[in-house]
């Protein structure tokens, strides 16, 4: 009679308790894939979640800058929105158009260029935004670049750029009477990063004649 021949420890029962003890190993890696699908979804998730969002608010704010030039009084783009349009700043040469807020605070800035100064008995106007978004384009200003404003009460101006400054946050000063018109565009200087400075970059324009 033939004995058959098997090794120790490696019967049909340490078989089947060796099967089961490896099933954990091998679906390590899987758990870990999965893993790392699901925090790479998220990650994708949160970078569209801005442009989308900023997107979004750009319909609501260009639907309320309508609203507003029909009405003549400001419109809010949301209803607990703590800042309203109250005109358009466009720089034909570059095709670029964006709503300009009221208020000038930080909260207000992340969704469009804000009034930091809108003197209009002394004809002074300061628009801040961050140069990474809204005011991106004012690297690109060239001297004699038309800039217009059109503001909710339907009247409009014309600027032409007259020169560029570059200067400490703390030492940027407007005149306090603008003659015959003057507008400024202010943004964080250099370009090209996110890292907070003390420099900002100023876009002089003149009001045009004729």
């Amino acid at each position: 009679m033939a004995a058959a021949l098997t090794q120790p420890g490696c019967g049909p029962a340490q078989l089947g308790r060796a099967d089961k003890e490896g099933e954990p190993r091998r679906a390590l890696p899987l758990l870990l894939f999965l893993a790392i699908m699901g925090c790479g979804g998220m990650l994708i998730a949160q970078a569209l979640y801005i442009p989308v969002k900023a997107q979004a608010a750009q319909i609501l704010l260009a639907r309320a800058f309508d609203e507003s030039l029909a009405t003549g009084a400001p419109v809010k783009p949301w209803s607990w929105a703590d800042t309203a349009p109250i005109a358009r700043v466009s720089a034909p040469r570059l095709q670029v158009s964006e709503i300009v807020l009221s208020g000038g605070s930080g909260e207000a800035m992340a969704f469009g260029p804000t009034a930091v100064v809108d003197d209009r008995a002394n004809r002074v106007t300061v628009l801040a935004a961050h140069r990474d978004t809204h005011f991106e384009f004012v690297q690109r200003l060239l001297i004699g670049d038309d800039i217009w404003i059109e503001r909710i009460d339907g009247t409009t101006a014309n600027y032409r750029v007259a020169r560029v400054q570059i200067a400490a946050w703390d030492e940027f000063t407007h005149p306090t009477d603008g003659a015959e018109g003057l507008l400024a565009l202010t943004t964080c200087y250099p370009f090209g990063t996110h890292e907070p400075g003390p420099l900002r970059y100023i876009i002089w324009a003149e009001r045009a004649q004729g």
